[in-house]
């Protein structure tokens, strides 16, 4: 009797433990993983588990992983992006112009990066100095750099026949898909900088209290205006995949709702409308539910229609959530 109570003692710290280290935030998107398989997997086990559609869903979340990444370190510094989607449109024309002109994957690659990095200097510079709400200037400058990438297209898409460059998008590397590998070394990255360096703890002050991060001496303006740039970089990186792997540049790439998806992915993964809270982990836990439930109503041929009311009340519902666990907190 005493060895079992002893033993049941020494179970629940363990168990604790664990719930403190993972967060009941992400068990519960643990256990809507589950959910969502037991599901799909009951109405479509034999193709929705086989290897070939498994490296769909990772081929299929790559590029919104890496955008709900970055989203996920604006959101707790206290912003928004909207305009994510076309910077990947705009990325993609600039990257298959360059490639075009050039027959140079580097160039492309450099144009990409570097046209999303200036796409989102120019929202950094509007929102701090211009001191526009975030949520305004990245919902006009979306309008205004999608015009961008159809003018300098003509609207038209351009082709990629580039072989190097298109490797990027369907190549393997140890028999994962190479989109699948940028967005392992994207979260290893950001996981790292957010979690792990005084500047990225630095974003959760800024996030959390922005007048006591200005009073401890931090440059909220400067940290800002990074962050955006460093949201355009990487939608620059998502263009580029997305160019690779549909071996073109179309400026209406990035805009069918993939902003919404990773917002939707960033709140999903426990970011906080205010800033200050919000992890790598969980947004990658986002884009797994987002990945599996987009793939799992696709194999189940649910309507189009059906699957954009699914992801907007996700949406909502992840909101919610994360201001009910703040009222709470």
């Amino acid at each position: 009797m005493t060895l079992s109570t002893s033993a049941d003692a020494r179970r629940i710290p363990t168990l604790s433990r664990i719930v403190e280290r993972v967060g009941i935030h992400n068990l519960s998107l643990i256990l809507a993983l589950v959910v969502l398989l037991v599901i799909f997997g009951a109405l479509r086990g034999d193709v929705f588990f086989s290897t070939r559609n498994i490296l769909n869903i990772g081929m299929g979340v790559a590029i919104l992983g890496v955008l709900a990444i970055s989203q996920t370190a604006v959101i707790v510094s206290g912003g928004l992006d909207i305009s994510v989607g076309s910077i990947v449109g705009l990325s993609t024309v600039a990257t298959a112009m360059a490639i075009q002109a050039t027959d140079a994957a580097g160039l492309g690659i450099v144009a990409g990066l570097g046209v999303g990095a200036l796409a989102g200097l120019v929202n950094g510079l509007l929102i701090t100095y211009g001191r526009i709400n975030a949520v305004i200037v990245t919902l006009g400058t979306m309008a205004i750099f999608r015009g961008v990438a159809f003018i300098l297209s003509n609207g038209q898409s351009i082709s990629i026949f580039n072989d190097a460059f298109r490797w990027i998008g369907i190549g393997r590397v140890m028999g994962l898909p190479a989109p699948i590998w940028i967005l392992i070394l994207v979260a290893i990255a950001f996981y790292v900088f957010m979690h792990k360096s005084i500047k990225g703890r630095n974003l959760y002050a800024i996030g959390g209290n922005p007048v006591v991060a200005r009073l401890s001496g931090m440059n909220l303006t400067a940290y800002r205006v990074s962050m955006y740039i460093l949201s355009g970089f990487v939608a620059g990186i998502a263009g580029i995949l997305l160019a690779a792997r549909t071996g073109s540049g179309q400026p209406i790439s990035g805009s069918q709702g993939l902003e919404l998806e990773a917002i939707t992915a960033a709140f999903l993964g426990g970011c906080a409308m205010q800033g200050g809270k919000g992890t790598v982990v969980g947004a990658l836990l986002g884009v797994a539910i987002i990945g599996i439930l987009n793939n799992g109503m696709i194999l189940t041929s649910v309507p189009t229609f059906y699957q954009m009311l699914a992801k907007g009340t996700l949406l909502i519902l992840a909101v919610f959530l994360a201001e009910y666990r703040l009222n709470k907190s």
